[in-house]
C-alpha cells in the first residue's frame, strides 16, 4: 500500500466503544416490556422497527429512541402508560451521556500515522452525537478532516473522495464493519482494512468471504501499522 495518501477511520467500535452500550440499553428496554413479551421477542420487534425506520431517521441514538417508542406502542397495542415511554426515552438519554472509552492502541496508532498521511474520521450516525463523542475522546487533533455521513454506501464514499480530492487508489478505510467500512470502498477501487470488534450490530453482519488484493484483515488496530 505504498500509494496510500489518505487514511480514514471509522469511529464507533473502531476508535471507541459503542455497540456494547446499545446492547445494554436493549436489555433494559426488554425488561420494561417483559410483562408483554419475552426478552428475545421484544428485541426482535425493536430491531424490526429500527430497520423500517432507517430510511426516515438514519442511524444513532435519536433514531433508536424513536424506534423504542414506536415499538412500545405496537407491543402494547397503544395501551402503554406514558411512564413506560418516559423510561424508554431515559434509556436513550443514558446512551447520549455515556463516557467515551477509547479502544486500546487507538491513540498510539493515530500518533504514529499522523504526519505521514492525511487522517480522516469517517463515521455515520447522528451529527450532534458523533461530534460530542469526538470532543469527549480528545482525538480530534489527530484528524485532517471529520466526515459524519448519513450512510456509508458507495455514493457516500465517492462524495467523500471528491471532497478530499483523493483518488480511490490513494485511499484506505479502516473499520470494524465489513458491510459499511470495507465493501463500498473496495467497489470504488480503494483499500480497506477490517479490524473486527467482539460485538457487532446485527444490521452490519454479512456472511461473505472477500477475496480482493486491496482487502486486509487486522487482528487489532495496532496491527494496521504492519500493512503500511
Amino acid at each position: 500500500m505504498k500509494n496510500i495518501k489518505v487514511i480514514a477511520f471509522d469511529a464507533d467500535d473502531t476508535l471507541w466503544v459503542n455497540e456494547p452500550y446499545f446492547r445494554e440499553a436493549e436489555e433494559k428496554f426488554s425488561n420494561l416490556l417483559e410483562d408483554f413479551l419475552p426478552h428475545h421477542s421484544v428485541q426482535k420487534e425493536l430491531f424490526k422497527t429500527e430497520m423500517d425506520n432507517l430510511a426516515l431517521y438514519g442511524y444513532g441514538v435519536k433514531s433508536f429512541i424513536l424506534s423504542m417508542v414506536e415499538t412500545i406502542g405496537r407491543i402494547t397495542n397503544d395501551t402503554a402508560d406514558i411512564k413506560l415511554v418516559n423510561k424508554a426515552v431515559h434509556l436513550g438519554r443514558e446512551l447520549l451521556n455515556k463516557p467515551v472509552e477509547i479502544l486500546y492502541g487507538v491513540e498510539e496508532v493515530l500518533m504514529q500515522l499522523n504526519g505521514d498521511y492525511r487522517l480522516v474520521m469517517a463515521t455515520k450516525g447522528d451529527l450532534l452525537d458523533q461530534e460530542r463523542k469526538l470532543i469527549k475522546s480528545g482525538l480530534e487533533k489527530h484528524f485532517h478532516h471529520i466526515e459524519i455521513m448519513s450512510d456509508k454506501k458507495i455514493s457516500d464514499y465517492a462524495k467523500l473522495l471528491k471532497h478530499l480530492d483523493c483518488k480511490p487508489e490513494h485511499f484506505l478505510m479502516i473499520g470494524n464493519s465489513i458491510k459499511s467500512d470495507v465493501m463500498p470502498v473496495l467497489e470504488l477501487g480503494g483499500y480497506a482494512i477490517h479490524v473486527p470488534y467482539h460485538t457487532t450490530w446485527a444490521y452490519e453482519k454479512v456472511d461473505i468471504k472477500i477475496e480482493d488484493p486491496k482487502f486486509f484483515e487486522a487482528e487489532t488496530i495496532e496491527h494496521v501499522i504492519d500493512f503500511l
